[in-house]
């Protein structure tokens, strides 16, 4: 047997002997408990429709409009329901990123964030605050989704909801929604709080495991096809190994740090060596989610527009439904570009927040062979470009492989049973967490899952 069938076997009894040793800590079996607890909860949550649903007419909808069905896959299945987790939490998000882009903008922001755990706490604040009107707005858009049917047959059979005809319904609906989306963004850090792991992140990823029984009822309607559906299996295998590959990658930068140490009653130097370790994906899901949310835009703002008749307006509107949806080579090609500018920006943005070569200046740290200050920034930020055309080329590739999956298998739904997306945040997740999780037992003393 080699060496490496020796490390596979042995490591799968460690992640067991690991997984047993965390149980029989009674605080991390406690942390354990309440995030499932607090998971399960959230999935019966997904399930409490907003006042005034019309379940059948909800369901026309979604049988009419397969966008519908695109978008649903993003909110774990609440948005079928149109529960009062619907929006998930992912009206937070977007205001945590806006206020991320907005630090190094606004002085205010700025400065808050040197000031520590305090302004850590203040700019955590303000991201509540914005997700109230960021959770209304969403709502609205998606309400107006519903009513307009982009202009098909489901805008007639979704006005069972009172959106439109009843404005206190309507209110009563976003207030609903709204709320529901700020209970599940305290649920998310109480999790972090006292369970394991990123909460917030863990309750996106509760949403898209809900969905796996849906995905396979899908496939095995597709048994007859069974040459077809082993290559969609076969490439959802090889994305969740490229995911794992491109989340662990790094650029490890050399630092040395030059100490000075008072003994007995004289002044000695010492010197300490370690690494930065610049990640080729260090903007994670984000440009993804970037990317989706604005290209669905221009197919949601021309469903107001198309009435159905031959006017030009009508016309023009009627081209940009087809073109940016999800069965359109246009969009796809759209969301690759997006996906590619975004990784870059989001990147640059962390990069220059983290004020890497200030931080090594301040602490006596260099790397060897280039000088402190300005030279080091330079420094820093051409590496920083040249491993993000990495991680930018890879995350396009993984938004469009679901189309490219359609096109190789010739499945016609393809595109949403495989959700290349759902699967980076899965993996993305589930390692986040087994580290949190395997830095626990290293406190007590035991073996973690990765030996």
């Amino acid at each position: 047997m080699t060496q490496a069938n020796q490390t596979s076997d042995s490591a799968v009894p460690a992640l067991f002997r690991a997984a047993a040793d965390a149980w029989r800590i009674p605080d991390l079996r406690f942390r354990i408990l309440f995030t499932l607890g607090i998971l399960v909860i959230f999935r019966f949550f997904a399930h409490v429709p907003v006042p005034g649903v019309d379940r059948e007419a909800l369901a026309a909808a979604f049988e009419a409009n397969p966008l519908l069905g695109f978008l649903d896959l993003f909110s774990g299945g609440a948005l079928r329901n149109l529960s009062i987790a619907a929006l998930g939490v992912y009206p937070y998000i977007t205001a945590s990123i806006i206020l991320q882009i907005l630090t190094p903008i606004i002085p205010t922001l700025k400065n808050l964030s040197q000031e520590g755990e305090g302004g850590r706490q203040a700019i955590n604040r303000y991201t509540h605050y914005l997700t109230v009107p960021l959770a209304f707005l969403q709502g609205y858009g998606q309400l107006n989704l519903f009513a307009s049917g982009f202009g098909s047959s489901g805008g007639a059979a979704i006005s069972g909801i009172g959106f439109g005809a009843d404005s206190l319904n309507t209110l009563t609906i976003l207030m609903a929604m709204t709320a529901g989306t700020m209970l599940l963004v305290w649920m998310g850090e109480l999790v972090t709080e006292k369970g394991i792991g990123n909460g917030i992140s863990l309750i996106i990823f509760a949403g898209i495991v809900s969905t796996l029984p849906q995905v396979v009822g899908q496939l095995w309607l597709l048994r007859d096809q069974l040459f077809q559906v082993g290559m969609l299996i076969f490439i959802a295998i090889a994305i969740v190994y490229l995911i794992v590959y491109f989340a662990e990658a790094q650029r490890k930068i050399p630092v040395q740090y030059g100490r000075s140490v008072f003994r007995g009653g004289q002044m000695y130097k010492q010197s300490g060596a370690t690494h930065i370790p610049l990640r080729v994906n260090a903007a994670g899901m984000i440009p993804l989610i970037f990317s989706f949310s604005i290209l669905i835009l221009p197919s949601v703002v021309a469903s107001y527009f198309n009435d159905g008749s031959d006017g030009f307006i009508s016309t023009i509107a009627n081209f940009f439904q087809n073109s940016f949806g999800p069965t359109s080579t246009i969009y796809w090609i759209a969301v690759f570009l997006l996906v590619v500018i975004f990784t870059f920006f989001y990147t640059l943005v962390v990069h220059n927040q983290q004020n890497l070569a200030e931080n090594l200046q301040k602490n006596g740290g260099f790397v060897p062979g280039i000088r402190p200050g300005p030279p080091t920034k330079i420094y820093l930020m051409r590496v920083v470009l040249r491993i993000t055309w990495g991680g930018a080329l890879f995350l396009g590739f993984i938004a469009v492989l679901p189309y490219l999956a359609q096109l190789v298998t010739d499945l016609p739904n393809a595109t949403t049973i495989l959700q290349s997306t759902s699967l980076l945040i899965m993996v993305g997740v589930a390692l986040d967490t087994m580290r949190q999780l395997e830095s626990q037992l290293l406190m007590r003393n035991y073996e973690g899952f990765v030996r």
